[in-house]
């Protein structure tokens, strides 16, 4: 049997097996020829202290005791090519594992994308990039693997509740991530490796007998006595089911106005709403790994801050290290940003979401739109700025301390966005009261982590598409729609998932619970 072993040692031990086993060998005092692996379970950094270490969780194997480690292998999948059919609305994380838990469960999924693949996806980012030019089925947001293909691919959540999280990871190492992914503290794939992976999932579901409908736009429900019985595509066609999982993402206002069109119940939901700020690399890990350079065994710097101003929460969301900020608009007239990481981390860049928690009361100048007032708050501050930016796709800009001065930036320097920035003062862009929570909280992020409050940092706005401003409700026991049965809202567009781990949980969840009604 294997000794369990938690320790702290440098990065360098921890990142050379032979440093490591000679460590682990005088901690149980025998010599190292003696141990035959060191297989590492879980590994974390603790930066607190000056002396930096890595915290390691490890199986310890001595000569002759059988090795261990799980083989990482998919479900068997079955065929289900004349199975009953269940339709899912959108081919993000949520979709994509609803579709793989559906076939294990003998239902054959028919997975409809109003965007391209991921092959395609990217001539469409060069055109949003490069000729500020936005299709409104793909982008960003919209397209093969949703939102998260291309926006970091971080793995981390707090919502363990939620379920299963070590299952996700094993299907995504079973669809070809990297192994690291379920031994590292906060895991991370890359916007660079996940399209692969994504792409693998859906030849996977073909294979299997389902199906995935690209640029398929869904713009009608068929619903008769409040049941579903199936969608419109934008052609015209009718693709008949009385289960359709509803897992579009947070950014499908035409969904969420169809919704409220046909008198289908959503309600607005509070969100949260800020900007994109953009340190030198360098800078961060100076501040978190209190050192002059970081060397090479430690990775670039992540940071994570929160604080209370006025009320309200002000904090860091979605941040990248070694990142790029990327423009995530969905439709023409509007800027939005996002930021991503490939997966070595290796820009010299980093940069943070810097959003405040809004309140429902916020959108009563938007009371005229009803469950959309959220929505329709959040599509005015993207117009706003794309107006103030110049009406391409460059954002307003501003230096961090000169927003916290009411001063425009005299410049701004070449920041990682490569459609390009416009300096203005942010208070043109933001209501007022969220300008004021921004500044003061500025001030106190300065006092927390010394040298983050500096001219160097560059603001980008906005920050917007933190989760869905609307919540499309659903029963907590069958996760059908309140109101109509056989359709179940599922994942971060119906206001249930927060990320790609608690968005595939979310999805595995829906396809259960389907199968479970149809089993009654």
């Amino acid at each position: 049997m294997p000794r369990e072993l938690l320790l702290q040692v440098s990065p360098e031990i921890a990142a050379n097996e032979v440093l490591l086993r000679e460590q682990v060998a005088k901690l149980f005092q025998v010599t190292a020829t003696e141990i035959q692996k060191v297989v590492v379970l879980k590994r974390s950094i603790d930066a607190r202290q000056k002396a930096i270490k890595i915290n390691i969780k490890a199986n310890v194997y001595f000569n002759g005791e059988n090795v261990t480690e799980q083989a990482i292998t998919l479900p068997e999948y079955k065929n289900v090519s004349n199975a009953q059919e269940v339709i899912i609305v959108g081919a993000g994380p949520a979709g994509l594992f609803a579709a793989l838990q559906l076939i294990e469960l003998g239902l054959k999924p028919i997975v409809i994308e109003r965007g391209k693949d991921v092959r395609g996806r990217r001539r469409d980012l060069k055109a949003i990039n490069v000729d500020h030019v936005v299709n409104e089925d793909s982008n960003y947001c919209f397209g093969e693997g949703g939102a998260g293909t291309y926006s970091d691919g971080k793995l981390y959540t707090r919502s363990k509740k939620r379920g299963d999280v070590d299952r996700i990871l094993r299907l995504l190492v079973g669809f070809g991530a990297t192994p690291d992914i379920l031994v590292e503290a906060h895991p991370h794939i890359g916007t660079n490796k996940l399209p692969k992976i994504i792409q693998d999932i859906r030849e996977k579901i073909i294979a299997c007998g389902g199906q995935v409908l690209f640029e398929t736009r869904v713009t009608d429900f068929i619903v008769k006595n409040n049941e579903i019985q199936g969608i419109v595509t934008q052609n015209g066609d009718t693709i008949s089911a009385n289960k359709v999982i509803l897992a579009t993402g947070h950014s499908a206002r035409d969904i969420f106005e169809l919704l409220d069109r046909k008198k289908i119940f959503i309600e607005a939901k509070p969100f949260a709403l800020g900007v994109r700020a953009e340190h030198p690399q360098e800078l961060i890990d100076k501040i978190q790994y209190s050192c002059d350079f970081r060397g090479e065994y430690l990775p670039p710097a992540p940071y994570s801050i929160v604080k209370q101003v006025n009320g309200r929460g002000m904090y860091s969301f979605c941040m990248c290290p070694g990142g790029v900020i990327a423009p995530c608009a969905t439709s023409p007239g509007e800027v939005v940003t996002n930021g991503w990481s490939p997966s070595k981390r290796d820009q010299n860049t980093a940069n943070s979401g810097i959003v405040v928690e809004l309140k429902l009361e916020d959108f009563k100048p938007f009371a005229q739109y009803g469950a959309l007032a959220g929505m329709e708050f959040q599509r005015a501050i993207e117009q706003k700025a794309w107006h103030l930016a110049g009406e391409t796709q460059k954002v307003p800009a501003q230096r961090m301390v000169d927003f916290t001065q009411n001063k425009i930036s005299a410049s701004i320097p070449k920041t990682s966005y490569v459609p390009g920035t416009t300096s203005v003062e942010m208070g043109q862009v933001f209501p007022g009261f969220l300008t004021q929570i921004m500044r003061e909280g500025f001030v106190q992020f300065g006092k927390s982590m010394r040298g983050y409050m500096t001219n160097e940092a560059i603001l980008h706005a906005p920050e917007s598409r933190t989760s869905s401003p609307v919540r499309i409700p659903r029963d907590n026991e069958t996760l059908e729609h309140l109101q109509i049965k056989g359709l179940y809202p599922c994942g971060e567009g119906a206001g249930f998932a927060g990320g790609i781990i608690s968005a595939a949980i979310d999805g595995e969840k829906c396809a259960l619970k389907i199968a479970e009604a149809l089993a009654k």
